[in-house]
C-alpha cells in the first residue's frame, strides 16, 4: 500500500517536539512560530540527571518529553489522541489507518535507529511527523537539522518507534483533533509564562529547575574524576547542550524569540525585562558549552572551574528573569 499525503506542507524548526507540533498544527490550518509554541508548551527548564546507571550525566533544559505536547494542546484548546502499544504490527496499523486517510501522526522515536540520523546516539524521545509511505520506506517530516522532509525504511521505522530505554514511549503514536474555537492568545501566554516560572523556580527536586543550574555548577568539578573517556564525553555533552536539537543554547533561545514576541505583543515592562536578561544570558550558555568542549579538547580542566562560576551567575539571571514573569 503506498499513499502520500500531497498536501502537506512542512512546518521549519529546530527542535523536534515543537517541530513535529508546528507540522500537526499547519497541516490543521493552525500557523504559530516555532518560539510560540515553545513558550505555550512552557518548554523552557533545566535538569542534571545523573544516577549510578549513567556512565555520564545529562543536561537538559527543557521540560520533560510529552509534557510540551501536552501543554501547547491545553493552551490551545484542542485534543491529542495518542495510542500506545506492546505490539509492532498494532502499532504500524494505528499509523496506516490515519495515512490512508490524509492525515499524518506524530511519532516518538529513538532516533539511532532512524537512517536519515548521522549522528548515532540512542535518544528515545525523538519526535518527528509521518505523512506518507510505500512497501519499503516512510516519509517523515523532521527539523531543519536533519533535513525537514526525508525518508527511513519501514524496518527501521519499526525498531525506532519500539525502542526501550529513558525517556521511550512503547510505539506512541499521536495526532490532534480538529480545531473547534481557538481561546485567545494573549490569556494564554500570560497563563503559560507564569506556570511555567514557578514550576522553574519551585523544582520538585535539587537538580531541576534553578536549584539544579547550582547543582551542576558544584558536580562540574568531579566530572574529569567520574569519566571513563573524559574527551569524548565533555565533547559530546557540550554537542548535545549547544546542537542537538535545542535550538541553540540549550533551549534558551528559543525562550528568548518567545519572549520577544510577547513583549511585541503585549508591551508588557516585565516580560520586557525578562526578555532583556534572556538575551543575556542565552550567549552565556553557549559559552558554558564551548569552555566545556574545550576542555574535553585540551585536557585542560582548568576551563570547568570558570564554566562552574559561569553558571552560578547564569543561574542568577534566570532566577531574576523568570521572576519578572510570575503572577503579581
Amino acid at each position: 500500500m503506498s499513499k502520500i499525503i500531497e498536501e502537506f506542507i512542512p512546518f521549519e524548526g529546530e527542535h523536534c517536539e515543537t517541530t513535529t507540533m508546528g507540522n500537526l498544527l499547519q497541516f490543521a490550518g493552525v500557523r504559530i512560530s516555532e518560539p510560540m509554541l515553545f513558550g505555550l508548551g512552557q518548554g523552557l527548564g533545566f535538569i542534571y540527571w545523573d544516577s549510578k546507571g549513567m556512565d555520564f550525566p545529562f543536561i537538559g533544559g527543557r521540560v520533560k518529553p510529552d509534557e510540551l505536547t501536552a501543554c501547547i494542546s491545553f493552551r490551545l484548546n484542542f485534543t491529542i489522541k495518542a495510542q500506545e502499544t506492546s505490539s509492532i504490527k498494532k502499532a504500524w496499523q494505528n499509523v496506516q489507518s490515519f495515512i490512508e486517510h490524509g492525515i499524518p501522526v506524530g511519532l516518538k522515536l529513538d532516533s539511532y535507529y532512524l537512517d536519515y540520523f548521522t549522528n548515532k546516539v540512542h535518544f528515545a524521545a525523538h519526535y518527528a511527523v509521518i505523512y506518507g509511505m510505500d512497501e519499503e520506506y516512510a516519509y517523515m517530516a523532521d527539523t531543519r537539522q536533519q533535513g525537514g522532509l526525508v525518508k527511513t525504511s519501514l524496518d527501521h521505522l519499526a525498531m525506532a518507534r519500539n525502542a526501550k530505554g529513558p525517556m521511550s514511549s512503547r510505539n506512541r503514536s499521536f495526532t490532534i483533533e480538529p480545531l473547534d474555537t481557538r481561546p485567545p492568545l494573549m490569556p494564554a501566554i500570560r497563563l503559560s509564562l507564569a506556570q511555567n516560572a514557578h514550576d522553574y523556580l519551585n523544582p520538585p527536586i535539587s537538580n531541576m529547575g534553578n536549584k539544579g543550574i547550582v547543582k551542576m555548577s558544584k558536580e562540574i568539578l568531579k566530572w574529569p574524576s567520574r569519566s571513563k573517556n573524559v574527551e569524548h564525553d565533555l565533547c559530546l555533552t557540550a554537542l548535545l547542550m549547544e546542537r542537538a536539537g535545542t535550538g541553540g543554547a540549550l533551549f534558551r533561545n528559543l525562550y528568548r524569540d518567545f519572549l520577544k514576541e510577547c513583549v511585541e505583543l503585549s508591551g508588557d515592562p516585565k516580560v520586557e525585562q525578562a526578555y532583556l536578561l534572556f538575551t543575556a544570558i542565552a550567549p552565556m550558555w553557549v559559552h558554558v558549552s564551548s569552555m566545556i568542549d574545550l576542555a574535553g579538547r585540551t585536557g585542560n580542566y582548568q576551563e570547568l572551574n570558570q564554566v562552574s562560576e559561569l553558571l552560578l551567575e547564569i543561574a542568577d539571571k534566570e532566577r531574576i528573569a523568570m521572576g519578572f514573569l510570575l503572577k503579581d
